[in-house]
């Protein structure tokens, strides 16, 4: 009914004063040459600036949470999200895994396929692009899909800017871009960033970054043109505590969480990362030459589960080297895309701690008494546990062709093929024991020495039904290798872990008229050899292949113009994800033992999931927009033993006045305040967790264009 109402206000509001806006499509570079979202012959959405601005996006989960077919929450209310596309990035404890990230053409993504998303400013961002599925030439050890951040250019000519915010939970943001003409044909600008947050209704979860960002462009005699990029990052996030079922009643009941009986009291992750990026570009003819460079070096405090993660001589060194060839077949025009990759990430000397500051408690076991971690009390380091070297590398090569074999059809046909290693060697002095609940012995010197080789392609078209409808079909596979601590948690349970190989079969409709956006795809997506986490009774995760898994799905998103100043839509997505084939080890020591999963729904992963929205935008400066989404019913275990219900209309609103130079604008996440959990889990032995969603918060931001 609240939705009803809103949607009402805005209609009545938009007869009244209206400024002309623009439904046009978005050009993106799925296919790295800008192309509009109707000739992509794949499944993909676009956030533009303006959306960015009005929901005020500090992180990225609040750009693209309503994507059909993306699940993008944070349990920390921070740049740390859980994002997921098609089921890919499931089985990801932390951070970001088997989906590619890319700023402008440079990829953020670790050749394990972890993204950080802390260094990141969100605020420089003008437009983000999510392309699903497997066989994207972008996408290097991704089975998932390709997100691609795009930025300000330096070339591009723009209102400099100073933006500031307050807001509840001692929500802090400060945000100032200058863009400057040095010459002719210098140009450089200069973006600075602040935030914080002290998110007081729980325990351990504040945060605060500082980001500076310097970008310098020339464009040469010849038109060619040169562009880079120097940022630094400073991060400090403190992650909260997952919550039992009993304390989880007590967060429904009054909105906070606090004094958690969770063994881990204290994780945290505090970065800081210098980045420099270079792109060229040179036309010659009928070639476009785009080679990139790129390095980033970064340490980071991040205390976790059972130890204490101190590295700080971490460095990443990649280029990529492109060329777009415009020709011609069967007589008309045509465009291939060809290229090189090399990426490598070194660490030197990363060191893990016990935790100094511990509660303990003596117990009855098995032959005996013994001594268990029942809390940490500080996250300050202890004895040394364990120390790594390691040097990831990947590299590879790409192919795309783009060409009409007839008036109204389009066919591209991409391949990739690359090769992941990993060298990785160490010594394990102690280790957390997850049944004894406290640290013993290690398992001393260890060496990985892995290689795996990738493989992905895409076959697609486009027909082009009508001059305002596309019809595209298209076959992409990929594989996905595990990541480096997958292998070595694996080899500890004595099991291999192999490649996965991903083929996904897709059909959709594309419509853009002057009025209406409309995208509907209908997709497949078989998965032999799906890395599955497993998670015992006392928390330890395990990594293993799954047989087969079987995803299929519906995804529609829609934009309808009510007139020339509000929009209204929606979207949706039907997710049937199953195991085909999968058996999961349950219990522990002597009475361990597997047991089927077959033809058992994928955990977490929601059957149905739908948003709306009204934005409007007045010529006398006024703005609003209404959001609301709901996360459907979904199992919490592999087992599929018991659900979590999800939400419902979880509400987020935005209200905004322009005038001239001058914006002021307030935001409020969940409206209604509603009280429910980001992620509700059920390990192989029965025990429950539950992670919150952020209660009711808003921000007041001004903002001065000059």
């Amino acid at each position: 009914m609240r939705i009803k109402y809103s949607l009402i206000t805005l209609l009545a509001l938009s007869s009244i004063n209206a400024e002309e806006i623009s439904l046009e499509s978005v050009s993106v570079t799925a296919t790295k040459i800008a192309t509009p979202t109707k000739d992509v012959s794949q499944s993909i959405a676009v956030v533009d600036e303006q959306m960015i601005d009005d929901r005020n996006v500090l992180n990225i989960q609040d750009a693209i949470k309503d994507i059909p077919g993306v699940n993008a929450e944070s349990s920390t209310n921070s740049p740390s999200p859980r994002l997921i596309i098609r089921g890919a990035g499931l089985k990801a404890r932390y951070g970001v895994r088997e989906i590619m990230v890319m700023k402008d053409g440079v990829p953020l993504t670790d050749p394990d396929s972890f993204t950080r998303f802390d260094f990141i400013d969100m605020q420089d961002v003008s437009s983000i692009e999510v392309q699903k599925g497997p066989g994207s030439i972008n996408a290097a050890n991704t089975t998932g899909g390709v997100i691609q951040l795009v930025t300000k250019s330096v070339f591009e000519d723009g209102k400099d800017r100073i933006k500031i915010g307050v807001g509840d939970d001692g929500q802090k943001n400060v945000n100032l871009k200058v863009r400057g003409t040095l010459s002719e044909k210098d140009f450089a600008s200069f973006t600075f960033s602040k935030r914080a947050i002290d998110n007081s209704w729980r325990d351990n979860n504040d945060f605060d970054a500082t980001q500076a960002t310097l970008k310098y462009g020339h464009i040469f005699e010849d038109e060619s043109t040169l562009e880079t990029e120097f940022s630094y990052t400073e991060s400090n996030m403190n992650l909260p505590t997952s919550m039992t079922a009993d304390e989880f009643e007590v967060f429904k009941e009054t909105g906070e969480q606090h004094d958690t009986s969770a063994q881990w009291q204290h994780s945290a992750r505090d970065s800081k990362i210098f980045a420099i990026n270079a792109k060229y570009e040179k036309e010659i003819g009928d070639v476009l030459f785009k080679p990139r460079f790129y390095f980033n070096t970064w340490d980071h405090f991040h205390p976790v589960t059972g130890l204490i993660n101190d590295a700080t001589d971490n460095s990443v060194y990649g280029t990529d080297l492109e060329l777009n060839y415009n020709h011609k077949v069967f007589n008309t025009e045509a465009s291939l895309v060809a290229g090189v990759t090399y990426k490598t990430d070194i660490t030197n000397d990363a060191k893990k701690y016990e935790y100094a500051d511990l509660n303990t408690s003596t117990i009855s076991g098995y032959g005996g008494p013994k001594t268990v971690i029942v809390q940490t009390l500080s996250n300050n380091k202890g004895d040394l546990a364990q120390i790594e070297d390691s040097n990831t590398v990947l590299y590879g090569a790409y192919l795309m062709e783009t060409f009409s074999p007839a008036e109204d059809i389009t066919i591209d046909m991409s391949t990739r093929i690359d090769k992941l290693s990993f060298d990785i060697s160490g010594n394990e002095i102690t280790a957390y024991d997850y049944s004894a609940q406290n640290y013993v012995t290690g398992a001393g010197l260890y060496n990985i020495d892995k290689t795996y080789n990738l493989f992905s392609a895409k076959l697609g078209a486009i027909y082009k039904l009508t001059d305002t409808t596309n019809i595209y079909g298209s076959i992409g596979t990929a594989n996905q290798a595990p990541t480096g601590s997958e292998i070595g948690s694996a080899q500890e349970e004595d099991i291999s872990l192999d490649k996965s190989t991903s083929i996904n079969y897709e059909i959709g409709l594309k419509t853009r008229t002057e009025n209406l956006l409309l995208d509907l795809a209908i997709y497949q997506n078989d998965v032999n050899d799906e890395i599955i986490q497993i998670q015992d009774a006392d928390g330890h995760v395990i990594y293993d292949n799954a047989g087969k898994t079987k995803k299929r799905g519906l995804e529609l998103n829609t934009v309808y113009r009510v007139s020339d100043a509000l929009d209204i839509g929606g979207a949706y997505a039907y997710s049937d994800f199953k195991f085909v084939t999968f058996e999961e080890q349950v219990g522990y020591g002597g009475g361990a033992h597997w047991e089927t999963r077959d033809g058992n729904a994928l955990p977490y992963i929601p059957k149905n999931q739908y948003s709306l929205f009204a934005a409007l935008k007045m010529k006398n400066g006024f703005k609003a927009r209404v959001t609301t989404r709901s996360w459907g019913s979904y199992y919490m275990d592999n087992a599929n033993t018991e659900k979590y219900e999800g939400y419902d209309f979880v509400t987020d609103l935005m209200l905004g006045y322009e005038y001239h130079t001058h914006s002021i604008q307030l935001n409020i996440n969940n409206l209604t305040n509603e009280y429910y959990a980001m992620e509700a889990l059920k390990d192989a032995n029965g025990g429950v967790s539950y992670k919150a969603a952020a209660p009711v918060s808003g921000m007041v931001t001004y903002s001065y264009r000059f």
